[in-house]
């Protein structure tokens, strides 16, 4: 993950400094988002069929040597567009193979009473990175060549690979081997579609990643046009979100989170909506940046329940799957939500958007409560589904 997030950051980076263009940065995330929200629905499938440990090896080697050719080509000189963007389509795809295979591995491998820790632990490991990469990045990037990164994700990936390799990991197989790759990918969704609180949760796990594109994308427009621009608010401003983020990563990491886990979902995302109006409505930085903190506080309290939930309540065999479509909404969710807000900041006092993005997740929340798939998931939410103790024998 440490070595992925360099890589970002550099190519970022480099297509500013070299370009200087908004549209081959908006094809840089095109190419680097895309293919991994189309290849997630199909990843699922094969996580579901595949050793999950050889699909995530294999997944992560191939990115790693997509890296590894782009190194070595651009040293040689050639350092084309096309090549970058085939590279970020390849690494794109690789991490929609990898991302459901990992979702569904965490509970396959911890104990079910732990699975809310572990991923408190995964989300601070997430945010930890989201915070020191950046720095790193700058640092390497500062001294020597976009090059010398690309290197240091090959390496941080073999070392991950060898990691892997020293965990036995069994294939789990669907009731009916017999089934074809499309039969399972049909029968994956129509699960889904029939497993209301599954759904539900995706449901909300989607309308509050497109709602969040304000507060995460914005907020350094923001806080250039409200509070100035010195690059060392905008340095803080990241640096709030982050360190929130972390703090609570670990928070549930060592407290285990409530015993009502859609309780906790729903609070956070109250609480998120009420940030969102807090940061418009800030007359000064340092209250912005009050706000920015809790906002990356609340991430964790969502996501980590949200996952947690989905890996106790779905049969295992359909982990794959449905962790497949989690990522549709976490890889699409932010890019509709700029296609929605992006526009909007050039014709409208960003205030204001901050205000409806923060009532509309509030609106949304109440709503998804108020329906019966929300009454009855917050009626369960502390309950342990019988599919839970089935996973952990597995």
């Amino acid at each position: 993950m440490f070595g992925s997030m360099l890589v970002q950051y550099a190519i970022m980076w480099y297509l500013t400094l070299e370009t200087g263009s908004g549209v081959v940065l908006t094809l840089s995330i095109v190419f680097g988002m895309l293919p991994q929200a189309i290849v997630s629905i199909f990843g699922g499938v094969w996580a579901d069929r595949l050793n999950r440990r050889v699909l995530i090896v294999a997944a992560d080697a191939s990115i790693a040597a997509t890296t590894l050719v782009l190194a070595i080509v651009m040293l040689s000189g050639y350092k084309e567009l096309w090549l970058i963007y085939l590279a970020l389509a390849i690494r794109s795809t690789g991490a929609g193979i990898q991302q459901p295979a990992v979702m569904a591995l965490i509970p396959q491998i911890v104990p079910t009473e732990h699975l809310m820790r572990v991923n408190g632990l995964f989300q601070t490991i997430s945010s930890g990175i989201m915070l020191v990469a950046p720095a790193v990045g700058a640092a390497i990037y500062a001294v020597a060549s976009i090059e010398a990164i690309f290197f240091i994700d090959v390496v941080t990936a073999i070392i991950g690979i060898l990691l892997l390799l020293t965990i036995k990991v069994p294939t789990l197989r669907a009731p009916d081997d017999r089934k074809g790759y499309f039969t399972d990918l049909v029968l994956g969704l129509k699960y889904t579609r029939a497993h209301r609180f599954a759904l539900w949760l995706i449901a909300i796990y989607a309308i509050m990643m497109i709602l969040g594109a304000a507060p995460s994308y914005l907020t350094p427009l923001f806080v250039a046009r409200e509070f100035g621009e010195d690059i060392w608010l905008l340095a803080i401003n990241e640096l709030s979100f982050s360190i929130g983020m972390l703090a609570a990563g670990a928070t549930v990491a060592a407290w285990g989170g409530m015993r009502n886990r859609v309780l906790m979902i729903v609070l956070a995302c109250l609480v998120f909506g009420v940030l969102n109006i807090g940061l418009g409505l800030s007359p000064v930085a340092w209250l912005f940046f009050v706000f920015m903190f809790c906002s990356g506080a609340t991430i964790p309290f969502m996501a980590t329940p949200s996952m947690t939930l989905l890996q106790e309540r779905v049969e295992p065999e359909f982990h794959g799957r449905v962790f497949g479509l989690v990522n549709v909404a976490m890889t699409m969710g932010m890019p509709i939500g700029m296609m929605l807000f992006g526009p909007l900041a050039d014709v409208v006092d960003l205030v204001w958007l901050f205000l409806a993005a923060g009532m509309l997740s509030f609106i949304a929340i109440v709503v998804a409560v108020g329906v019966p798939a929300g009454r009855e998931a917050l009626r369960t939410g502390a309950d342990r589904p019988a599919a839970a103790t089935e996973q952990a024998a597995v």
